[in-house]
Parts: C-alpha cells; structure tokens; sequence
C-alpha cells in the first residue's frame, strides 16, 4: 500500500508540475521516496501465512512489496524517470530527509529535477499495538477529533495517519525554461543526530537546534528572517516540549516573535510521510499567504510559550521565509528553509 501512495502522490505531482518525462530529459530526472517503516501490512500478512500454511504458501513478491526503497523503484518504473533513484529510512524524518537529499543531488549537478517527498502506510495491528505500548499514542479515545493537540498542556499523544506526499523538486534555471509553476524555493537543509536514545529526543533540544542551524547558515539567511516553522509537533509530552526548547536555542528573543504550528493537530503523524505533506504545506503556505493553525489548542502548556497560531489560520501575506521540521526515532533530525519564490 505504500507503494501505491507513492504512485498516485507522484503522478498528481508530475499533473500539477506539468514536467513531460521523454527519451531527451529521463536520465536527468531522479526519484527519492523516504518511508519510515515501508510495507509493514505485507509483512504482517505473509509471517501469518507462514504460521498458519508453512513457507511454501508465502508470495515470491513477499520481499519487494515489503522493502522500502521500492516506492522510488516503483515510482520510477511508472513515470519513466532513470535519473539517480533512492530512499530515505529516518523514521519520522524521512520525507524532510529525502526531499533535503533530492535537493543536494540537485545541486551537485546528477540530476535537473527530482521526485521527492515520503510515503507511508502503517495503521495496521503490529504498528498500531506497538506505538500504543511505547506510550507514544494518544488515549483520549472518548474524543478522538480532539486527541491530537500539539503543544497543548493536556497532549498525551500522537494520532497515526497514513498517506503520501510528494514534490517535484528542479533547478531553477530548468524550470523558469519550461515556464513551470514554481510554489517556492528550497534554500536550505539541515540534518543532525542526538546521539541520545531510541525514542526520546535530546532533553536540551540540542540535536534539533544543530539540524535547525544548519538548514538557516545553508539557506544564507538571518535568524530574526524567519517568518513560520512548521513544527515537528506530535503532540507528545516530550517532543513538544523540547522542540520548543530547540527553537528557542536557536532562534533566542526572535522565537517569540515568529508564527509556528503543527499542521499535525489535523492530519494526524503520517509517520516517514509527514516531511513530504508538510513540505507541501509550506510551499502552499508561501504561495497564499495563509498560516495554518494548531487545532485542538486550548490549555496553554508553561513549557510551551511560543505562538503556536492556535486554533485559527492567519493570514500574514509578507511572509518570506519558513521552516519545516521533522525528528525521528534513533535522534535523526531534519529542516528544510523555504523561501517565497518572486
């Protein structure tokens, strides 16, 4: 199934882009799909055929429906683009990271334009029971419209979704040639490691602070610059917590000064997914002016006093410049800076 996200996130994003896959430009087109898990159902499907039926009854497609890296393989097949072809595998960072990778193969000249973004297909029994034992789940099942909070005093928890989003991402150059529609610009991408622990992020916000730093000194742009962070936002005690502790490392007085939201509180954690949905968020939030909010916010949480635009979108029509984070399990970090295209 996350095959198939991919697929028809892909083709809609080659529709909107208008890009023409040819003999003359395939090799200079590349794809890069991330997937955290990848296919976990098919996985959970054929283990309960070999218990049940023996090792005889399992598919001989077991094992390429199952790895992740054949999103991109797939993708690639459909579209015809032989350019260069991977995956990224950073948990919940891995959309930011494949769509951050896209853009430096990008720019060290192997390809003109990349297919990037992340996919994900894990509401399944396995996935599900096992983020519900870790803790990392909301509880509120009496309201469940209102369990994913980020940043709210009374979060508890992450929602999972599941879903594609990707972007095709081109040199400028290429792209002003065709006379493309350009959303915005990717100017910078940062990634960084806690080095801490398997699920839980750096208590000082440090690894986040690094990955932030890095995307805004390649982006070559100013802290007090930054408009709107789309935040990684689980709406977990500690990743709001000390991701809020992160922007405020890195961004000082001026953290209180910029918008921030977790688009999140409506879509659910898409998981290696939510880099992709979120860095199409961004670009549509460059292209109209419109912030989105963080829904379900209603007790503010001391430890999270940043405006996180609760409850409402605003519209801020000068903004310039946005981030997008995302942090994974293992301490793998993310950031794209974008910027409005003019």
């Amino acid at each position: 199934m996350f095959t198939q996200y991919a697929i028809f996130a892909a083709m809609s994003a080659l529709e909107e882009s208008g890009l023409e896959i040819n003999e003359e430009n395939a090799e200079r087109i590349g794809v890069l799909i991330g997937s955290g898990i990848g296919g976990i159902e098919v996985f959970e499907g054929q283990i309960e055929k070999l218990i049940k039926k023996g090792p005889k009854r399992i598919s001989p497609f077991f094992i390429p429906m199952m790895i992740s890296n054949m999103a991109s393989g797939h993708v690639s097949i459909y579209t015809g683009a032989k350019g260069p072809n991977s995956n990224a595998v950073t948990a919940c960072a891995s959309g930011t990271t494949a769509i951050g990778e896209a853009v430096e193969i990008i720019k060290r000249g192997d390809a003109d334009v990349m297919i990037a973004g992340g996919t994900e297909a894990s509401i399944t029994p396995s996935s599900v029971a096992g983020f519900s034992n870790m803790k990392a789940l909301s509880f509120r099942n009496d309201e469940p419209e209102k369990a994913s909070r980020p940043f709210d005093a009374d979060r508890d928890g992450f929602v999972i979704g599941e879903g594609s989003g990707v972007l095709i991402l081109e040199e400028l150059e290429s792209a002003c040639k065709r006379g493309a529609k350009i959303y915005a610009e990717v100017l910078g991408y940062g990634t960084s490691g806690d080095a801490h622990h398997i699920t839980q992020p750096d208590p000082g916000g440090a690894g986040a602070a690094r990955a932030m730093a890095m995307a805004i000194g390649k982006a070559g742009i100013n802290y007090d610059e930054m408009d709107y962070i789309n935040a990684h936002g689980t709406s977990t005690p500690l990743n709001d917590k000390y991701e809020t502790i992160g922007i405020k490392k890195v961004f000082k007085d001026h953290a209180y000064k910029m918008m921030i939201s977790s688009t999140k509180s409506m879509t659910g954690h898409l998981l290696g997914a939510a880099g992709g949905i979120e860095a199409i968020i961004c670009a549509k939030t460059l292209k109209e002016g419109i912030i989105p909010p963080t829904i379900n916010y209603e007790t503010p949480d001391p430890e999270c006093d940043l405006d996180y635009v609760p409850n409402t979108a605003r519209e801020y029509k000068n903004i310039r410049y946005l981030m997008s984070n995302s942090f994974g399990f293992g301490g793998q970090n993310a950031c794209l800076v974008m910027g409005k295209y003019e």
